[in-house]
């Protein structure tokens, strides 16, 4: 079976690029720099569910990803989750941070209502976060 996002994911991100094994998104929020890489295997809903060699590169590519963010957003702190209990489909968040965004120092979810990005936000966003995949595809 191919690979099927799941379509609250579908709507609320956007496509950036197809890594070694996950869809690398940028969530529609303009009040943070907020990715998710979402693993490329159907049925999947937890991180244990994916054979040991998966598991190890999904968080392979989260910890690039989190590194390459603190370098490159000016973040605080990098934010790692993967709730999944409004969408089961594993994916995990990674999130840049500042003291002073709209929901420092709390958690992100529920905080507020999600800004979409505006036109030079989501290019500026996607032009960062493909060259991300773009240097973690060469390493």
């Amino acid at each position: 079976m191919a690979f099927a996002l799941h379509e609250r994911l579908a709507a609320d991100t956007l496509f950036v690029a197809s890594l070694e094994l996950c869809e690398l998104r940028l969530m529609n929020d303009a009040r943070f720099v907020w990715a998710l890489l979402i693993p490329q295997r159907d049925g999947i809903r937890e991180s244990f569910e994916l054979p040991r060699q998966e598991r190890a590169r999904l968080w392979q590519e989260v910890d690039q990803l989190g590194e390459f963010m603190m370098r490159h957003t000016g973040a605080d702190k990098i934010n790692i989750g993967a709730l999944g209990n409004m969408v089961p489909q594993l994916h995990v968040h990674v999130i840049a941070r500042a003291q002073g965004d709209d929901a420092w120092p709390g958690p992100v979810w529920g905080a507020g209502q999600a800004q979409p990005l505006t036109e030079d936000t989501r290019q500026t966003r996607l032009a960062l976060l493909k060259r991300f995949a773009d240097e973690f595809k060469s390493v």
